[in-house]
């Protein structure tokens, strides 16, 4: 099996502060990697060390020659003025540059450009590649290749970042929280397509569906050490635990041998000098074992709401739109107490709005919301807080209060607030603007819950939390004594949490559904193979009788062989003018109407591809 990439005792700290050390691994052809770590371990900043954006303390990266790489940021950042196809196609190689020009002159309509360009097409012959391009951008719903980067939403940007790396066909591609800003459909869809390709995979991701799914082997990097599990995430689990109850039992062992080795130490101070030396060597080796701690803290979500009444909230005929675009169209629920609902739905299709909108954020532009006095919003948006980047972890709890009161029996002070929230006293004094995406996530849901609030409205709360985190937030909801509402792509996350479900469909169309994701999941599809059964059906009885027989038999009918022999000759004038146009553009002779010739060229193509595909469905009968 060919070695992609070998890392070896790769350290990296800021300052004091070690990150990772010693870590050692390697990735295979074929393999599917899932890192796991704490926030603010380093996970990110392993990732942008393997792509070169970073540099490291010691250790060394091995890459397989002319390996082909391909990076996928957190959050990617390209010039805002380009357009997709500038960003998708920046590569300096002649294929992209060739494409790149053909797309531009094909949209100015200048002839001399455009037959420059597709002479240029033909010499790199970057026709293939073109098809692979659209192909790509269609999957992942990318239309306007001339969009400006600037006017695109958060998850069009991770789309278009997505569609530059698989364009070029890496074979080792580091994806660096790939859910994150996508919605469920097109999650499914990478997953798919990740699953069923032969690149390497290596990636961090909190989505546990997504990497129990794709991923052959995890990696984990626990108090500065690397572990590797050959396995799916499910498998890492049950040999995680397995790991940590024997280090606990090993170290348990080492204790009782301390004290026992410990006290003949203080009695044998002649041994010590002479035959003994052995003994007194392998004192200290048991010392340092005895005295390992393993570092298994996680946050305490042990804060309690506030009481919340009977009355949540109704909406009454409820209508909002952007323009053309519905959101909510003669709206109408009533809200139960304790309710806990998950929002799932296309990106754009209005899920953010609608929270807005019951916030009080937005305005509807017909009918209203009335909110139960007792209710009190904590509202953990998916853009995050705007902290003010100078000022220490600990004064943004310090603003709101010195003390939080939960009750007569509970109350803490900032510091041992933040404690819950794994902000040790040291973290509490760091600049915000030295936090890591997680730990700032962290710090935000913090902010919330110290104000007690009895109705929750998670907007996207799994982004850049770490798995540990998220089981703490998972079991929090359970038991949390108020009403909850959740948007999230995180299908583990949902099945976990939620009572029901509001799919939004687009164009102000709801639809409630009794059950977690999965449960939906299964419905819509079994749902789908009905219609498309039924449609099947129909189609059948409406075939005429004769049709009917000859499709069973597999023979052409008299008009199916009309059809063939029609084809046949079509194909034969379609590509005998494909060719002639080839031989036109490559004989360098000036061409007055060259724009339209090579949108009839273009044109020819498909026309072509689409006959050939029902000449050969036809060729099959007998």
């Amino acid at each position: 099996m060919v070695s992609y990439l070998q890392i070896e005792e790769l350290t990296k700290s800021y300052g004091d502060r070690v990150l990772f050390s010693d870590v050692t691994f390697g990735i295979n052809e074929g393999d599917k990697v899932g890192l796991i770590a704490k926030n603010g371990t380093g996970k990110t900043t392993l990732l942008r060390i393997i792509a070169g954006l970073e540099d490291y303390d010691s250790g060394k990266i091995t890459f397989h020659n002319d390996l082909r790489v391909g990076y996928l940021e957190q959050m990617p950042s390209f010039f805002s003025s380009k357009s997709v196809i500038d960003t998708c196609l920046e590569g300096d190689d002649p294929v992209s540059c060739a494409l790149r020009n053909y797309e531009h002159a094909l949209q100015g309509g200048d002839t001399e450009l455009l037959t420059h360009a597709i002479q240029e097409m033909d010499n790199f012959k970057a026709w293939d590649y073109e098809d692979r391009f659209k192909q790509i951008l269609s999957m992942l719903k990318i239309t306007d290749i001339y969009q400006p980067i600037e006017q695109l939403s958060g998850g069009q940007i991770k789309r278009v970042a997505l569609a530059k790396i698989l364009i070029s066909e890496p074979q080792l591609v580091i994806l660096d929280e790939p859910t994150n800003h996508l919605d469920i459909e097109m999650i499914e869809w990478l997953e798919d397509y990740l699953r069923r390709n032969k690149m390497a995979v290596f990636m961090v991701t909190h989505d546990r569906y997504f990497l129990d799914n794709i991923c052959n082997k995890i990696i984990e990097i626990d108090n500065q050490s690397t572990y590797t599990y050959n396995g799916k995430y499910a498998y890492y689990l049950e040999k995680r635990a397995e790991r940590i109850e024997a280090q606990n039992s090993e170290i348990a062992k080492a204790r009782n041998l301390y004290r026992t080795e410990l006290d003949w130490m203080r009695r044998q101070p002649q041994a010590r000098a002479t035959k003994a030396k052995y003994r007194i060597d392998a004192f200290y080796d048991i010392k340092d074992k005895a005295h390992q701690h393993y570092d298994n803290s996680k946050v305490n979500l042990n804060v309690k709401s506030s009481y919340i009444g009977s009355k949540i909230f109704v909406a009454h005929n409820v209508c909002k739109a952007f323009g053309d675009k519905k959101i909510l169209d003669d709206f109408n629920y009533t809200f139960a107490r304790y309710e806990k609902l998950g929002i799932i739905g296309n990106n754009g299709a209005g899920k953010s709005s609608f929270v807005k909108l019951l916030l009080n954020e937005y305005v509807p532009d017909s009918g209203y919301f009335e909110i139960g006095e007792t209710v009190k919003f904590g509202y953990y948006s998916q853009e995050g807080i705007k902290f003010n980047e100078t000022k220490r972890v600990i004064d943004v709890v310090k603003e709101v209060a010195e003390h939080i009161v939960f009750d007569e029996k509970t109350s803490y002070s900032a510091s041992q607030f933040l404690n819950l929230f794994l902000f040790s006293a040291k973290d509490q004094q760091k600049l915000i603007a030295k936090l890591s995406g997680g730990e700032k996530r962290r710090l935000h849901l913090a902010s919330i819950l110290m104000h007690k609030p009895n109705f929750l409205i998670l907007d996207e709360p799994t982004n850049d939390l770490d798995i540990v985190t998220l089981e703490v937030l998972e079991e929090y909801i359970t038991k949390f004594n108020g009403c909850i509402i959740i948007i999230s792509h995180d299908r583990f996350f949902m099945d976990r949490t939620v009572d029901h479900i509001f799919v939004f469909e687009g164009n102000g169309v709801i639809k409630d559904f009794p059950g977690n994701y999965s449960d939906y999941r299964y419905w819509k599809t079994e749902h789908d193979k009905q219609i498309a059964e039924q449609q099947r059906t129909d189609s059948k009885r409406n075939e005429p009788a004769a049709r009917q027989q000859n499709r069973n038999g597999n023979r052409m009918t008299f008009k199916e062989r009309k059809e063939f022999e029609s084809l046949t000759a079509e194909l034969e004038e379609l590509n005998s003018e494909k060719a002639n146009l080839e031989e036109l553009f490559n004989s360098g002779a000036v061409i007055d109407d060259m724009a339209t010739k090579a949108k009839r060229y273009n044109d020819l193509k498909e026309i072509i591809d689409e006959k050939e595909f029902r000449w050969l469905e036809l060729s099959e009968k007998e």
